[in-house]
C-alpha cells in the first residue's frame, strides 16, 4: 500500500544530472542564498524582459543545469498580515505540476530556508508530493503507479537533507493512507474493503489490529451505530466495519490519546434522503476515519515513545429503503441515554457516539488519557469557517488544558490550520429531550448550515449522549474531550483528499521538539 510515494531523495548538487529539471520555491532570486548563486543571473535575465516573473510560474532555459530546465514557482509575499508558511506548499505544487507538464520525470524540488519560516523547504516537499498523489483507482489500473520516477529535495547539509527526507516520507505516507480510504469510491472502499486495505498497511508494523463485524455484536455494542447499519446491513458487501487501531510506543507511557473517527462510506442521507443534487461526493464522508488510520501510519513509520494510541473507526454505509431508521426513532445509546432520532442525515455523530462512550469507558484505565472525534461532520463548518480550515472544539477538561489552542499552534508550523470554536450552554440545551419520551434530540431537521451553531452542538451532543457529561470539571475523574470537524479541511469535491489533520496531529504529538 502507499506506492503513490515514489522515491524521494536529497541532494545538494544542483547540477546533479541525474535528475532533468529544478523546481526552485522561493521570494524572488533577490532573496536566494549563495548556495544557489547559480540560479540568479539566469532569473535576473528574465526579469529584465517580463516583469511578471513573480506571478507566474515560468520555465526557463538554463544550460548547465539537470536537463537544461528551471521551473521558477514564486512563493509571492510572506511578510503580509496574513500570509501564512501555506504559500510555500501553494507554489510547489503549481511549481510541480508545471514540471510535469514540461515533461519532467526526476524534478529536483529547491526551496532555501526562509528566516521567518523555519518548516518552509518541508512543507513545499510535502506540497509537493501532494501533487504527485495518485489516487488509488488509478494505481490499482495503472502499469506506472507514480506519477514521477523520482522527487529530489534540496539541502545544504547532509543531516538536514536526511532529515527532510525521513520525515516528508513518514508524513506523506499517512497522507496516502488518508487520501486512499477517504478518497476511494463508495464500491472500492465500502467497509469490507476499508478493512482489508488497513490489515494490510498494518502488516509487519507496530500498530495492531481489531476488526468487529458481526451485525449481533454491533447492535449490543454500538447501538446507535446499528440503526445507522441496518439498512446496509442487508447487503454483505456494504456492511459496516469498526477497526480498532493500536500503537504503544516504547518506553513508559506518558499520553494517551484516544480517537474516533466517522467513516461514512457513502451517506446518501437515508430516509431524510439528500435530494436536489447534494448527494454527489458523499463518499468523502469517510475522512474522518481515514485520517485516523493515516495518523497510525505516521506513527507505524516514526515510532515515537512514551506514547500509546487507541483508534476506532466507525465504517458504515448510510443507505435508504425499507430497513433504514427514521426520523421519530428512540434508541438507547450505551451509556444508556434514550435519543430521539431528529434526522438521519445527520448519522455521523450516531456512528461515533457509542465508539466515543467505549474510549470514556476505557479511558479511566489509561495514563493521561485524551479523548477525539474527527469527522466531516458539518456543512456549518464550510458556512463559518470556509473551506480550507479545520474546527476544533475543547470540552471543560480539554479546555483547562489550552488543548485546542495547542492544535491551532501545532497546525501553523505544517500549514494544516484550524480555526477554535467553543461548546457552550445553548448547544447542550439544543440537543436536551423535548418530551419525557427522550434524553437526547439527536438533531433537528434542518440542514447544518441553516441552524444557529450548527458546527458547535454536534460537539455537545457527542458528550451527551457518550455520557461525557460526568466527566467535565465537575466532576471527580475529568476527561479531556475535543471534537475536530473537517467538512471544510479535508479537501475539495471533485478532487483530491487533503489528508487533514494528521499533520497538525502528527506536529502536536511526535514531532513537537523537532519542528
Amino acid at each position: 500500500m502507499c506506492t503513490s510515494v515514489q522515491p524521494v531523495e536529497w541532494t545538494a548538487d544542483l547540477k546533479n544530472q541525474k535528475y532533468d529539471g529544478i523546481v526552485l520555491v522561493t521570494r524572488s532570486h533577490d532573496t536566494l542564498p549563495s548556495e544557489l548563486a547559480c540560479l540568479k543571473a539566469p532569473l535576473q535575465d528574465y526579469s529584465s524582459v517580463d516583469s511578471g516573473l513573480g506571478e507566474e510560474v515560468v520555465v526557463l532555459k538554463v544550460p548547465g543545469l539537470p536537463g537544461n530546465r528551471l521551473v521558477f514557482a514564486s512563493t509571492g509575499p510572506l511578510n503580509r498580515d496574513y500570509d501564512d508558511v501555506r504559500r510555500f506548499s501553494d507554489a510547489a505544487v503549481n511549481g510541480i505540476k508545471r514540471a510535469m507538464k514540461a515533461g519532467m520525470q526526476r524534478p529536483l524540488l529547491v526551496c532555501p530556508p526562509h528566516q521567518d519560516y523555519k518548516n518552509s523547504s518541508m512543507v513545499a516537499a510535502l506540497g509537493a508530493l501532494h501533487a504527485l498523489y495518485m489516487p488509488l483507482e488509478v494505481r490499482e489500473a495503472s502499469v506506472k503507479p507514480t506519477k514521477v520516477c523520482v522527487l529530489g529535495l534540496w539541502a545544504s547539509q547532509e543531516a538536514e537533507g536526511r532529515r527532510l527526507v525521513e520525515l516528508a516520507e513518514a508524513l506523506e505516507s499517512g497522507r496516502v493512507a488518508c487520501r486512499d480510504i477517504g478518497g476511494s469510491d463508495p464500491e472500492r472502499m465500502a467497509a469490507p474493503r476499508v478493512v482489508d486495505y488497513v490489515q494490510e498497511l498494518f502488516k509487519d508494523s507496530p500498530v495492531t489490529v481489531e476488526v468487529v463485524s458481526d451485525v449481533k455484536v454491533l447492535e449490543k455494542e454500538f447501538p446507535c451505530l446499528a440503526a445507522v447499519n441496518r439498512c446496509a446491513a442487508g447487503v454483505p458487501r456494504h456492511q459496516a466495519r469498526v477497526i480498532r487501531l493500536q500503537y504503544c510506543g516504547e518506553g513508559p507511557v506518558e499520553k494517551t490519546l484516544m480517537l474516533v473517527g466517522k467513516g461514512i462510506t457513502y451517506d446518501t442521507g437515508g430516509a431524510d434522503i439528500k435530494a436536489g443534487g447534494v448527494m454527489a461526493g458523499m463518499h468523502r464522508d469517510k475522512c474522518g476515519a481515514a485520517a485516523v488510520a493515516g495518523f497510525f501510519q505516521i506513527l507505524a513509520k516514526l515510532k515515537p515513545k512514551h506514547l500509546k494510541v487507541i483508534g476506532s473507526m466507525a465504517m458504515v454505509r448510510n443507505s435508504v429503503g425499507s430497513d433504514c431508521y427514521v426520523a421519530d426513532e428512540l434508541v438507547v445509546s450505551r451509556a444508556g441515554r434514550r435519543v430521539r432520532v431528529g434526522n438521519t442525515d445527520a448519522e455521523g455523530r450516531m456512528v461515533m457516539v457509542d465508539l466515543l462512550c467505549e474510549m470514556k469507558e476505557k479511558a479511566v484505565h489509561e495514563t493521561s488519557p485524551e479523548l477525539f472525534t474527527i469527522a466531516t461532520l458539518t456543512g456549518h463548518a464550510i458556512r463559518a469557517m470556509g473551506p480550507n480550515y479545520s474546527i476544533i472544539m475543547d470540552n471543560g477538561p480539554a479546555h483547562r488544558n489550552g488543548n485546542a489552542a495547542q492544535w491551532q499552534k501545532a497546525g501553523e508550523k505544517l500549514g494544516d490550520v484550524f480555526e477554535v470554536s467553543s461548546i457552550r450552554r445553548e448547544d447542550y440545551d439544543f440537543h436536551k429531550g423535548k418530551s419525557e419520551y427522550e434524553d437526547i434530540l439527536q438533531s433537528n431537521n434542518l440542514p447544518s448550515t441553516m441552524t444557529p451553531r450548527g458546527h458547535q452542538t454536534p460537539a455537545a451532543f457527542l458528550i451527551m449522549a457518550a455520557g461525557l457529561d460526568k466527566h467535565g470539571v465537575d466532576s471527580t475523574a475529568p476527561l479531556p474531550f475535543s471534537h475536530i470537524d473537517i467538512a471544510g479541511s479535508s479537501g475539495p469535491f471533485p478532487g483530491v483528499p487533503t489528508g487533514s489533520p494528521i499533520l497538525a496531529m502528527a506536529t502536536n504529538y511526535i514531532l513537537s521538539d523537532s519542528l
